[in-house]
């Protein structure tokens, strides 16, 4: 009876310990809204996160990740999804209707039995109903109910490390999870010197004013506050690793750390600039990383991010029931001992939007393509002849409000031909070209200059072979789609506004309208 007995206790524990082995891995994503490619591990002074720090030195650290679109709701709808905005129909807009054909990998995680949670922002601001009108999970089941004192007004309540525990405690021991931590910051509104007065920094720590904004102590404030509310994101990310350390499960969980796109400034959120799309991005996952530590610089971007979650769940996409996912894994990269360019082929990223706001007439947004390798950023602006920023009768609404912004305005009030005006707020050409070793910031458009043409005409016909080959409506002449689709909230702006109705924008500052139409040049 003995051996027996011992014989199924050996059995018991091999198939326990097999289990074990085939489970997935638990999951924790965390996306920040609206932090730009700033952090200790890329070598910003002016702010600190030690625990984007950990997980980059401890993991990977990607230098070349982009979101397709530099607005919140289109930028997390492609995370969700793995497709470009381009090719989801409403859900390439800002303040949209989320078709209900397109699934989210969270619902796909739910339906085949994972615990699916998250904290603070999702997919939005939208609608996203089912087919029978009723509201979708589409990000999780939310954890919200704890908070805690905000560290300055404009902040969340939001203990998002708390929620995090909370979601830990309920969640079954036998099933697999995924906890998304969307942290509200830093979005604006900020506290004016709360960088200085509660981050206890200084404005001498601001090493470097980029050359599309005017060298001056507001700006610098500006930034210095922005960073204040970065560091209140990582301190959370921070709580939620010391949390997965004590239960033991700090190894066993893939964790992706990134933001929806750059920092709410002019020129940054909202456009297609290198500061609007380039993401911060870092990866760790012990059991499935070859050899951490490394730097990658392979072009990714978000319309990977689905097709990662699903191969480390281990369901197959056509087991999915998503609409086809047009980006591919990162595994090939977190199992590979390379740094530097790892896959030859990630040598380049699409970049573009539509709407991202409204205030335009008939609610226009203000459509774009555009390509970025290593070497260069070319952009195709198809409807050069409206505002890019939005009407400055209406507030230039795809800016958020800030002293940035208003301080800039200033300058263009008293001088129109001002660099800095004309830079964030004034008319673009049809095509744009930057030659990003020397002029990361993009101030420079080189799409005019002669000795250039070849290479716009190269990057223009490389971009439109990709995009015709993902079905974009607006190299078959049917962009005008994307200004018919309804927005959810702020629809008719501009012609309720002229007429005289009082308009909700809370977004902006009322000194950001300007008191008559701008006649362009």
């Amino acid at each position: 009876m003995k051996p027996l007995v011992v014989f199924l206790s050996l059995f018991v524990v091999l198939v326990s310990s097999f289990a074990a082995e085939q489970r997935p891995p638990n999951i924790l994503f965390a996306i920040a809204d609206d932090w730009g490619a700033h952090a200790g591990a890329y070598g910003t002074p002016w702010v600190k996160t030690p625990a984007f720090d950990r997980i980059a030195k401890e993991g990977l650290l990607f230098t070349r990740a982009y979101t397709p679109v530099a607005k919140c709701a289109p930028s997390r709808a492609i995370v969700i999804t793995g497709r470009y905005a381009w090719q989801n129909e409403e859900a390439g807009n800002h303040m949209a209707y989320f078709p209900a054909k397109l699934k989210s990998w969270p619902e796909v995680l739910m339906e085949k039995g994972w615990n699916m949670g998250i904290t603070g922002k999702g997919w939005g601001p939208g609608v996203a109903n089912d087919a029978n009108g009723k509201p979708r999970l589409i990000t999780g089941k939310p954890y919200n109910k704890r908070n805690a004192p905000a560290p300055a007004s404009g902040m969340s309540k939001n203990d998002y490390a708390a929620n995090f525990t909370d979601f830990l405690d309920a969640a079954p021991k036998d099933k697999p999870w995924c906890f998304w931590y969307g942290c509200f910051e830093p979005h604006r509104g900020y506290e004016y010197e709360s960088g200085v007065k509660k981050g206890g920094k200084k404005l001498s720590d601001v090493d470097r004013i980029p050359g599309y904004w005017p060298e001056d102590d507001i700006v610098r404030n500006d930034i210095l506050d922005y960073a204040f509310e970065v560091e209140h994101a990582d301190d959370h990310l921070a709580r939620m690793i010391a949390e997965l350390e004590k239960r033991g499960e700090l190894d066993n969980t893939l964790i992706i750390v990134t933001a929806d796109h750059g920092m709410p400034f002019p020129r940054c959120k909202g456009y297609a600039y290198q500061d609007s799309n380039h993401v911060p991005l870092a990866i760790r996952f012990p059991g499935g990383l070859t050899k951490p530590g490394r730097i990658i610089d392979d072009f990714v971007n978000f319309t990977d991010i689905a097709p990662t979650i699903l191969d480390y769940a281990g369901i197959a996409e056509k087991d999915s029931g998503m609409m086809p996912i047009t980006g591919k894994s990162w595994r090939p990269i977190l199992e590979s001992e390379k740094s530097g360019r790892v896959i030859a082929e990630r040598d380049h990223t699409l970049i573009g939007k539509e709407r991202t706001d409204v205030g335009r007439p008939h609610d226009w947004g203000y459509p774009i393509r555009g390509i970025v390798t290593a070497e260069n950023l070319y952009l195709k602006n198809y409807e050069p002849t409206r505002w890019p920023a939005g009407n400055p009768e209406t507030g230039y609404l795809d800016t958020d409000g800030s002293p940035t912004k208003t301080l800039i305005l200033e300058m263009g009030r008293k001088d129109r031909s001002d660099k800095f005006w004309q830079l964030n707020f004034g008319m673009r050409s049809a095509e744009e070209l930057y030659d990003l070793s020397v002029d990361a910031d993009c101030a420079h458009n080189l799409a005019g200059e002669s000795v250039h043409t070849e290479r716009v005409k190269q990057l223009r016909e490389r971009m439109e072979t990709e995009l015709k080959s993902q079905n974009d409506p607006r190299m078959f002449g049917n962009g005008k789609i994307f200004d018919e689709y309804p927005a959810t909230n702020g629809a008719g702006f501009y012609e309720k506004f002229m007429r005289g109705e009082k308009m909700n924008a809370g977004w902006v500052s009322p000194s950001d309208f300007e008191k008559e139409p701008i006649k362009q040049p």
